[in-house]
């Protein structure tokens, strides 16, 4: 049955020696060069936003193998190694593409929401995660729909988390989501009916009523 499960980790894009690395790593991680692996993951992450949100799970499992197995943190130490790279170059990777920078803020969102200590997020993740989530915030980022569409994703996943964290920046990055759907004219209409939504869903204790939910995807759907 857990062999079963591991299958259905979405890694088809890859070729077929990827594929069997990755599968390798999934179940004996102390068989494979993990820094080999840990990229393998980031930069599929960077290309391929349907991965970057699988690419959480796929971390998890290997970290806890790993632990298992050898009561090691290689793979992490690599991981969270590469991320901080990426994490410093994402000015420049936002100016670059757009879809590449998406992709990043929601894999980085995606590590915090999947690889716990005892329990609970890791704190080195805390201020990165929010750093994106303010660049988001921004008024050049909240012209553009997919930046929009990211954070208030981001939010839908991990905002009541993060929150718990820091309530103090939850509350600063809601200030400037509210001036942006006040103030800003240039707002599209998708982006403004976002804005509005994730603005209630955290009035709301990070929950829609049925009647709020039926109308914004109505909305997005029409």
């Amino acid at each position: 049955m857990e062999n079963s499960s591991k299958e259905e980790y979405k890694i088809q894009s890859f070729d077929l020696e990827t594929q069997k690395l990755l599968k390798t790593a999934l179940k004996d991680p102390g068989s494979v060069d993990l820094e080999k692996v840990s990229n393998v993951i980031v930069d599929q992450s960077l290309k391929d936003q349907n991965f970057s949100r699988e690419a959480g799970r796929i971390c998890y499992t290997i970290v806890q193998a790993e632990a298992k197995q050898t009561n090691g943190n290689v793979f992490r130490r690599n991981l969270l190694n590469r991320l901080q790279q990426e994490f410093k170059a994402r000015e420049e990777t936002r100016k670059r593409s757009t879809q590449e920078w998406v992709c990043l803020v929601s894999f980085i969102c995606n590590i915090f929401d999947y690889l716990k200590v005892n329990n609970m997020p890791m704190m080195a993740l805390v201020h990165p995660v929010y750093d994106c989530l303010f660049r988001l915030a921004q008024s050049d980022a909240l012209q553009n729909e997919e930046e929009v569409d990211c954070l208030v994703l981001q939010l839908h996943r991990i905002g009541d988390q993060l929150e718990k964290m820091n309530m103090q920046l939850m509350d600063e990055l809601f200030n400037l989501l509210r001036d942006g759907f006040l103030l800003q004219e240039d707002l599209s209409s998708m982006g403004r009916l976002l804005l509005l939504e994730i603005l209630e869903f955290r009035a709301g204790g990070w929950t829609l009523s049925e009647t709020a939910q039926k109308y914004y995807y109505s909305e997005v759907t029409d």
